[in-house]
């Protein structure tokens, strides 16, 4: 099984188990496999429950999310539907007033970065309109622009200066 193992670490395992079922000492095989005693058994467990499967690395199981579903569904519910500015005290939602809304309705506490990344796996893009002055003269700002030749249109010859 070593032999046709891809995984180091699985091979190295194999390895160390079958100094063991060879008979040799759990020592010799902590040896061989360059950990403890305790580490040895914990292999030796893993392969008597699930072969030699249960000798490859698996992925960490992470922390227990924050939101269940149905909390995550109200959560897209409510951004989707917008903000009613007499009842939430804003015009648009932002990740600081949607992680108080988060708090008030589940009474659960949420990092900026982790109701970004909630938003970001439902779908949700940030998005910020550009900032404009309440007093901006759209006929001023056409005045002030510069206005260029059209590029189809021929550069005028350039006149030949008297020779020195």
């Amino acid at each position: 099984m070593a032999r046709r193992s891809r995984d180091p670490d699985q091979t190295r395992r194999l390895l160390a188990l079958a100094a063991i079922y060879g008979g040799g000492s759990r020592s010799e095989a902590a040896a061989v496999g360059g950990v403890g005693l305790q580490t040895v058994r914990d292999w030796v467990v893993r392969f008597n429950q699930d072969g030699a499967a249960g000798l490859l690395n698996g992925k960490a199981p992470g922390n227990r999310p924050l939101l269940d579903d149905a909390q995550r569904e109200r959560l897209r519910q409510m951004v989707e539907d917008g903000p009613i500015p007499a009842l939430h005290d804003v015009v648009r939602w932002r990740i600081v007033d949607l992680m108080g809304w988060v708090f008030e309705e589940f009474r659960v506490s949420i990092s900026k970065q982790t109701m970004s990344r909630e938003l970001r796996a439902m779908g949700f893009r940030k998005l910020s309109a550009r900032p404009r002055h309440h007093a901006k003269s759209e006929a001023a700002a056409d005045a002030f622009k510069k206005i260029s030749r059209l590029a189809w249109t021929r550069s005028p010859r350039p006149t030949l200066g008297a020779s020195r």
